[in-house]
């Protein structure tokens, strides 16, 4: 069941390994803005999504990514069966890459320096489709030894992503991070709308 989310950090491992020991050139994979607005490389808007900025960075994505891509290829495959349902979570990964950092193309498209990469849109694509299945299990945030509710945390991450956002304090696409969440909720929710009854009853409602 779990052979799609296998495969998805396979394929993204490899490549970041790759970039990592300069077998492929990374530089030709990244998310730049600039290039694919004014030189149509359109096709950076999904390579970048498989090249990472570092071993930790490509370690936690893929945990997450293992950990809650499981729930959602599950569900996936039991609410849309076993062919439709793997299509459709390899649509919602793929195409939240390109989503997740839609808002930085427009607003640094004429900036040379803007480049991003990582997988990280995705993965908080499918962790917030995990969340609209499964509102009450429980996520660990760092530093908090106790985990909490994905009700509970989902709100509470979309507004951290959107403050870091806006005090641009690191280097980290908080922005991808917020939309490819958004997406994660609305995807599943354009394909079958009485997912979020599900939703609802899961929280008592």
């Amino acid at each position: 069941m779990l052979m799609v989310t296998i495969i998805l950090i396979v394929i993204t491992s490899l490549v970041s390994l790759l970039c990592f020991f300069g077998t492929l050139n990374a530089d030709k994979l990244l998310f730049n803005a600039y290039r694919v607005w004014h030189r149509k490389e359109w096709y950076r808007m999904l390579t970048y999504g498989v090249v990472h900025g570092g071993w930790g960075h490509l370690f936690f994505n893929m945990l997450t990514l293992f950990f809650f891509g499981r729930i959602v290829e599950l569900y996936f495959t039991l609410i849309f069966g076993n062919t439709l349902g793997i299509i459709l979570y390899v649509v919602l990964y793929v195409t939240a890459i390109a989503v997740s950092t839609v808002w930085d193309l427009v607003k640094y498209r004429d900036d040379w320096n803007y480049s991003a990469v990582g997988a990280s849109g995705a993965v908080s694509a499918i962790l917030f489709a995990s969340i609209l299945f499964e509102p009450e299990m429980g996520i660990y945030i760092y530093l908090i030894p106790i985990p909490v509710p994905g009700y509970i945390f989902a709100p509470l991450y979309l507004l951290y992503c959107w403050y870091m956002a806006r005090r641009k304090m690191d280097n980290i696409g908080h922005t991808a991070h917020f939309w490819g969440a958004v997406y994660g909720l609305l995807f599943p929710l354009a394909c079958r709308p009485d997912i979020f009854q599900h939703f609802l009853a899961q929280l008592g409602l």
